[in-house]
């Protein structure tokens, strides 16, 4: 479709929204608004414009694993957020410094990217695209 012109959101869900608020705010993420409407819902942004919509109806007894990202079986859904950088070793370096553990780290055909968890242990992969 050709009206489609960017993402708008991202929504997590989330167990505790200060926690959340406390974590995404040490990114950059600024809080906007809420918890607003039925769920209910917190909106957070960055100042590049990534909005992400902190969703607060986790199940009390919901276990406390990424069900997408951990075990065997592979269940479908998303599975991660993508945050475009424009320096690797400063972002990571920076991610360091805050006390967040690098989960992986990936370089393909130019592009590097590595990963983190959020409270939650929703992924979080910081890209840097390859030079062209």
């Amino acid at each position: 479709m050709k009206e489609i012109t960017r993402i708008n959101h991202v929504g997590l869900r989330v167990r505790d929204l200060e926690v959340s608020r406390e974590f995404y705010g040490k990114l950059g993420f600024v809080f906007l608004a809420g918890p607003v409407g039925p769920e209910p819902v917190a909106i957070v942004e960055h100042p590049s414009g990534i909005n992400i919509n902190l969703i607060l109806n986790v199940s009390e007894n919901a276990p406390r694993k990424n069900v997408l990202m951990e075990g065997d079986m592979k269940y479908p859904g998303y599975t991660h957020i993508a945050l475009e950088i424009t320096d690797y070793d400063s972002a990571k370096s920076s991610i360091q410094k805050l006390g967040f553990p690098v989960t992986g780290e990936v370089e393909y055909n130019g592009a590097q990217f590595f990963f983190i968890r959020d409270p939650d242990d929703n992924v979080i992969e910081f890209h840097q695209p390859a030079s062209n």
